[in-house]
C-alpha cells in the first residue's frame, strides 16, 4: 500500500495539461478511465485505513459526554480530511508514471 500522507497532489481543482494526460495511452478517454479506477483504490484504501484508526477509539458505550470528549477521535477525522482528494492522487500519479495499466486481453 502506498504511503498517502506524503503525497504531492494539489489540495485544490488546478487545470492539467491535455496532452500530457493523455501521453501514456494516446487516448484521452483511456488515461481518464485508468485515473478513475485509481483514484477508487486509493479512495478504498485510505476508507478503511481511517475506519481502522478510529475503531482504536469506538468506544460500545453510548454515553453522550464519551462522544464529545473523544479529541483523539476527531484529529485523526481532521487529518484526514486535510488530505488531497483521491482523484488529485490519481492524476498525480499517473503523471509520474507511478500507475500501472494495461489493456484487457480482447477475444
Amino acid at each position: 500500500m502506498m504511503d498517502y500522507k506524503n503525497s504531492k497532489a494539489p489540495l485544490s481543482t488546478i487545470t492539467y495539461n491535455r496532452e500530457a494526460i493523455e501521453e501514456q495511452t494516446n487516448n484521452l478517454y483511456e488515461a481518464i478511465v485508468v485515473m478513475a479506477n485509481r483514484s477508487v483504490q486509493i479512495n478504498g484504501d485510505l476508507k478503511k485505513e481511517l475506519v481502522d484508526k478510529l475503531e482504536e477509539f469506538a468506544t460500545h458505550n453510548d454515553s453522550l459526554e464519551e462522544v464529545f470528549e473523544n479529541k483523539e477521535q476527531i484529529e485523526v477525522s481532521k487529518f484526514y480530511e486535510r488530505l488531497p482528494k483521491p482523484t488529485a492522487m490519481a492524476v498525480e500519479e499517473w503523471l509520474a508514471n507511478r500507475t500501472y495499466h494495461r489493456l484487457a486481453e480482447s477475444k
